[in-house]
């Protein structure tokens, strides 16, 4: 069951807003998707395979795609696939709760992925995210980077010095969000929603950045604080005065 959220409400114009190319099998989560996104403002184009995908790729220009990760195409695509000019950043659907196994054929660059069965609102928010992004030119396909801390959004790894960091997805796109706003502190409301598409109670997000501390501050200097009564920021305390 994929859920829906009465409050959404049109962001932009019909028909002005960003291009999406939504490449998905399924019949009713197409419909869907493309009914909720052009309540929102986006315009879509939808293809039914990988194959047709690509063909729409080559012909026109697209702000973003939606994939499922479960298209009965997609294996073949890595050896049968035109060039493609512009690739536009991906947001997977995906049943695997993985950064490893989204959809290798597309290739590098930006994307992000929510898990089915997906809210509708969760999607919506990370393709506000990924569009954002895509726009200010936040280097998501490169490294970031904070002194000893990496972060390679290619192969979706983080290391701290030498040392690999193993996160979970959740801790991944939280590191993330430290990474990019270094020495901004970020509210928990602010963490959730883009951790999760929503905000959770403050009990699940300071399990989560407790997580991600002991990972990436053990055995080295503290990069992860707590500014009580206002969030949590990246950076060392050293240099805040």
């Amino acid at each position: 069951m994929y859920g829906s959220d009465a409050r959404v409400k049109p962001a932009l114009a019909r028909g002005t807003g960003p291009h999406l190319l939504l490449i998905v099998h399924e019949q009713g989560v197409a419909e869907l998707l493309s009914t909720t996104l052009k309540l929102a403002g986006y315009r879509t184009v939808l293809a039914g395979t990988g194959s047709e995908a690509l063909e729409r790729l080559s012909e026109q220009r697209f702000d973003l795609m939606i994939v499922d990760s479960s298209l009965p195409d997609m294996a073949s695509l890595s050896q049968e696939r035109p060039v493609v000019a512009h690739r536009p950043p991906a947001l997977l659907l995906t049943e695997y709760d993985s950064l490893d196994d989204l959809v290798p054929e597309l290739g590098p660059g930006e994307r992000d992925y929510v898990t089915k069965p997906f809210r509708v609102a969760e999607v919506l928010a990370r393709v506000q995210v990924l569009l954002r992004d895509a726009h200010f030119g936040h280097p998501r396909h490169g490294a970031l980077s904070y002194r000893d801390l990496v972060l390679d959004d290619t192969l979706c790894q983080a290391r701290r010095g030498t040392r690999p960091l193993t996160l979970t997805p959740a801790e991944y796109r939280l590191l993330r969000h430290l990474l990019v706003n270094a020495h901004q502190v970020l509210s928990k409301e602010q963490i959730g929603r883009y951790v999760w598409g929503d905000h959770r109670g403050d009990n699940s997000i300071e399990q989560l950045v407790s997580r991600l501390r002991r990972k990436v501050d053990r055995d080295a200097p503290s990069l992860i604080h707590t500014r009580r009564g206002f969030g949590y920021w990246l950076g060392h305390a050293e240099d805040e005065h």
